[in-house]
């Protein structure tokens, strides 16, 4: 009874909990919210100041008693109370706009495939103290296959690589379920770190995260550009201590990403390795689909198509695929319950 009047006055919702960036889809409504997963706190108060994207423009601007974080590592929740913090904020503003004193909303939440029992609880948990009534749990690449309207029920081959901000997810789906996956760590965050690396070791100048990924985006590629793109990087320069600025082209910048985006591109053949051949076949004739804002790296469909011999699809509008699958999730729990995944994890005895 209770469950019935929490549903009237809630709004169901399908949350890609990014380690990036955090989506919001609402049931009948579509994608509301797209915010970046970040939490500005004041340490000596332990105050919340901001969340999402106001908190991101602090990132590497704020006092020393300030921290602008990041609650999610690699798509796992690192800091329980700041992300069931952050969850709430989202949900409450969903409701904000709706007459609903206490909104209590079923959710379907997004979670990396290689995650555990205990991670995948300590998502369900801060979830349900965020004002969740009813929890489900999905593996992202199943959600983002979901989300591109492939037949996942069906008992065909469907090849999936998510590239995220904290991590990389590459899966082999038919009949409902992941038949092979793989995890990696190496993803969009990666690609900024290996900028940093660059610029420290071949100009002893020292970036910032935001200035990396700006230059990423700016000229970063994985396969041999037409035209040649450049751009100036700015930073401290390490030997004088003075602010340093430098123009750069995408060869450069091609050559800093090369080790992670090969050990993605092996990683994508390893999955392949170890599918059934029936499924492979499968493959073969459907191609390889990439989501998620790492995917959209200039000429990253190419080379993987290169490597694999296999057609490479970009899917449109990649970086919502997820979101986009918690909601038909959401829409439908009834015939794609096996889609879901479950927590068998239970507490330790206490001695």
């Amino acid at each position: 009874m209770l469950n019935k009047l929490f549903g009237i006055f809630s709004k169901d919702i399908g949350i890609d909990l990014g380690t990036a960036n955090t989506l919001v889809y609402v049931k009948g409504q579509g994608i509301v919210i797209n915010e970046p997963s970040v939490v500005a706190i004041n340490q000596k108060t332990g105050q919340i100041l901001s969340i999402g994207q106001e908190a991101k423009k602090m990132v590497g601007r704020t006092p020393s008693h300030i921290v602008a974080s990041r609650p999610l590592v690699a798509g796992v929740v690192s800091d329980f109370e700041i992300t069931e913090q952050m969850l709430k904020f989202f949900i409450d503003k969903v409701h904000r706009e709706s007459f609903s004193i206490l909104p209590r909303p079923r959710v379907v939440v997004g979670v990396p495939s290689g995650v555990t029992e205990v991670e995948k609880k300590a998502v369900e948990d801060a979830t349900r103290g965020a004002g969740a009534r009813e929890v489900y749990l999905i593996e992202e690449p199943m959600a983002a296959a979901i989300g591109i309207r492939l037949p996942v029920q069906e008992a065909a081959g469907n090849m999936i690589v998510d590239i995220g901000g904290g991590t990389s997810e590459i899966a082999v789906i038919s009949l409902g379920g992941i038949v092979v996956s793989r995890s990696l760590r190496t993803a969009g965050d990666k690609l900024n770190e290996d900028i940093i690396s660059y610029a420290r070791e071949e100009f002893n100048l020292l970036l910032g995260e935001k200035t990396a990924e700006d230059i990423k985006l700016a000229v970063g590629s994985a396969y041999p550009l037409e035209e040649k793109l450049e751009t100036t990087m700015r930073g401290r320069d390490i030997v004088t201590g003075l602010p340093k600025e430098m123009v750069i082209d995408d060869t450069q910048i091609r050559k800093a990403l090369s080790r992670s985006v090969k050990i993605l591109t092996n990683a994508i053949k390893g999955t392949i390795e170890e599918t059934p051949p029936e499924l492979v076949a499968d493959i073969m004739r459907r191609g390889i689909f990439l989501v998620g804002g790492g995917s959209l790296l200039r000429g990253l469909d190419q080379l993987i198509a290169e490597q694999t011999e296999m057609p490479v699809k970009l899917v449109e509008d990649p970086l919502t695929a997820v979101v986009r699958g918690t909601g038909i999730v959401l829409e439908d729990v009834d015939s794609l319950k096996d889609t879901l995944v479950s927590t068998q994890y239970e507490e330790p005895p206490r001695l």
